[in-house]
């Protein structure tokens, strides 16, 4: 395989967000999808998966900058140091009775001859067949290995977030596809979709696709979990006088009693009139929090009366925060 550099088309000192950028231009270009007859676009999307499963890596990428891995993520093999010294990890080149030469491998304190069965226990065939790909280790570096996950972002409205509703969301690996949102969506919460990840190796299964939801502001609703808080102004005489007022929520206006004599910043339940149940949880509630406004322009009677008040029934509502 090439240099992963080279086929993402990008420089080694690349930022994290270049190589995921040049990944899904190449991804959109060559996705099976769109090019379900052409062998050669399928192959450099798998080139390009894999490329980009060791640059997005921070771990993978390193070690491959360091030359610890090879361009399809293997361990690189070992080099030996020695050979033809007589110190640790070398070897010993000796003449034999029959006039061979033989080998003796210093394998820290113990000695094995190469090709004269053990020594010590030892099989230097067995050492060298697990470090040039044989043995266990050549057989897990080929087994499958499942796709790794990737995560996105999707924004709805409240409304949607209530009722439920369809979004289009584009994911790392070049597709685009509608999911569904089910009613009663909280703010933060993930969707995950099998099998929508960066594919598997070597036949493993793909990586699956983290989908986390977050509802944009609302002009007058805010979200806390499943309950939903709203300001409602009062007029001065809903305050006073009490009485049934409008109020809206996610599924349409109510009326709500305002007990007489209620004063401003008050906050109010009604229940079941946040966001509606989900996973079965319980709907949440609208918090109704009441601002008394006093008319626009100018209110000659209403001055008067204040006055009147200032001077016979004066009160003072800021005595508990001395």
């Amino acid at each position: 395989m090439r240099d992963p550099y080279t086929i993402l088309g990008v420089s080694k000192s690349a930022s994290a967000d270049e190589i995921k950028k040049a990944f899904r231009k190449l991804a959109k270009k060559y996705h099976p999808d769109q090019n379900k007859n052409d062998p050669k676009a399928q192959e450099k999307f798998s080139e390009a998966s894999a490329a980009n499963e060791i640059l997005s890596d921070e771990k993978k990428r390193g070690q491959f900058d360091r030359g610890e891995i090879d361009a399809e993520g293997k361990p690189k093999g070992p080099t030996f140091e020695g050979f033809g010294g007589g110190g640790p990890g070398g070897f010993r080149r000796q003449g034999g009775p029959t006039g061979f030469e033989h080998f003796e491998f210093d394998l820290g304190g113990q000695r094995a001859g190469a090709g004269g069965g053990r020594a010590g226990g030892f099989d230097a065939g067995d050492i060298f067949s697990d470090l040039f790909g044989g043995g266990a280790r050549g057989a897990r570096s080929r087994a499958p290995q499942r796709g790794q996950d990737v995560a996105e972002t999707v924004t709805i409205s409240l409304n949607d977030a209530a009722r439920g509703a369809s979004a289009r969301v584009a994911l790392p690996t070049g597709k685009t596809l509608d999911i569904a949102i089910p009613a009663g969506m909280e703010d933060g919460k993930q969707i995950r979709l099998k099998g929508q990840g960066q594919p598997g190796q070597g036949g493993g299964p793909a990586g699956d696709a983290m989908i986390t939801v977050k509802i944009a502001k609302h002009p007058f609703f805010r979200v806390e979990g499943r309950d939903v808080r709203l300001d409602l102004p009062l007029t001065l005489y809903e305050a006073v006088l009490g009485g049934k007022v409008e109020v809206p929520t996610l599924s349409g206006k109510v009326e709500m009693s305002v007990p007489p004599g209620t004063n401003g910043g008050k906050t109010l339940r009604l229940r079941g009139k946040g966001l509606p149940a989900g996973d079965g949880k319980a709907a949440g509630d609208l918090l109704v929090t009441l601002r008394v406004m006093l008319p626009d322009g100018p209110a000659p009677d209403l001055e008067d009366l204040m006055r009147v008040w200032q001077a016979e029934r004066p009160y003072d509502p800021r005595k508990d925060l001395a």
